[in-house]
């Protein structure tokens, strides 16, 4: 568990938190809203430490016995909700851990923080058991639901909670938070910054995946030699293509920031803003030989794999005309 300062963006949520702790305003019931990995947990995790800490300010002190017990996940006052079905928080697992729970005054602190991870699982049912503790909670109580979908609520759950959305955060924190904590080299840590689109999480888990280094290095071995490739060849590239299928929408994105790289150089000749740094000699190769007509075709022929392939169309055909298209363009 960490404080508000090790958080990689997020300035505008943070401030908002920190703010309530000054004015002592904090809400009994708060949203945080944002993709798988995007950082709801941390956010969350701070502010629980912070309102329990015993210096009472608006960053928390990690030294305290509340602090240190945060860190260790066993502050008895911070109350992590878990389900054991995997898809679904039932009523009962919200009426046994929230509702019933919360009439306790708290162990320690001065507050009691329940904070539900991937919230959007409750069903109608156990929405409702919740609506009864948010209309009218003990002074204590404070409910952190923390969700990839806050539409998935009821309006009467919405109407009693302060939502934050979370934003993407900016390509370069993101980098330089890679090189800095996780030693990532340079061109590395560009790649998964720029594919993780904001998403510090997701930045953090691709630096250190080694599927992904594989599936960067087969896409980038594709794109170099398909130009060369005969079309008998081909069905050997859609063979090892076949061994990425389930990480395809994966693969199709690494092409897409390939071909963004192509028509980058093409239209300015500039090297400093490519993603894929390292590879410069074979894309200023690239841009010198394809038109804007055909690298447009190319984005276009992507989009059109990903729509066949949701639509069940073969994903060998889908390959081989995604593969053509490279070829003739």
């Amino acid at each position: 568990m960490a404080g508000f300062l090790d958080i990689i963006g997020h300035n505008q949520i943070i401030e908002h938190l920190k703010n309530a702790i000054r004015m002592e305003k904090v809400s009994h019931a708060y949203i945080l809203n944002g993709e798988n990995n995007s950082g709801k947990m941390m956010l969350a995790e701070a502010f629980a430490m912070t309102l329990q800490c015993e210096e009472h300010k608006d960053e928390p002190c990690m030294e305290c016995r509340s602090c240190r017990q945060a860190k260790e996940h066993n502050q008895p006052d911070i109350i992590y909700v878990t389900h054991d079905k995997p898809n679904v928080i039932s009523v009962d697992d919200i009426r046994r851990q929230i509702n019933n729970d919360i009439v306790i005054k708290p162990y320690s602190s001065k507050y009691k923080i329940y904070i539900v991870d991937e919230a959007e699982k409750m069903n109608i049912q156990a929405q409702n058991a919740l609506l009864k503790t948010m209309e009218e909670p003990p002074a204590y109580g404070i409910i952190l639901l923390l969700t990839t979908n806050a539409d998935s609520f009821l309006p009467t759950i919405l109407s009693r909670c302060i939502t934050l959305n979370l934003k993407s955060v900016h390509e370069d924190l993101i980098m330089n938070h890679l090189m800095k904590k996780y030693q990532v080299p340079d061109y590395q840590a560009e790649v998964c910054a720029a594919f993780a689109q904001g998403n510090v999480g997701k930045a953090i888990s691709l630096a250190s995946s080694d599927e992904f280094s594989e599936l960067k290095k087969s896409m980038i071995t594709l794109v170099k030699k398909l130009e060369d490739t005969d079309l008998y060849e081909l069905n050997q590239k859609i063979k090892e293509i076949s061994e990425y299928k389930t990480n395809i929408e994966d693969y199709f994105d690494l092409l897409t920031l390939w071909f963004r790289d192509v028509l980058y150089m093409k239209a300015t000749n500039d090297v400093n803003n490519l993603i894929f740094k390292d590879e410069v000699y074979d894309i200023k190769k690239q841009a010198a030989k394809r038109s804007y007509f055909g690298i447009e075709n190319i984005f276009k022929a992507l989009e059109q794999s990903r729509a066949r392939l949701k639509a069940n169309v073969n994903f060998e055909l889908v390959i081989e005309l995604l593969l053509l298209t490279i070829k003739e363009n």
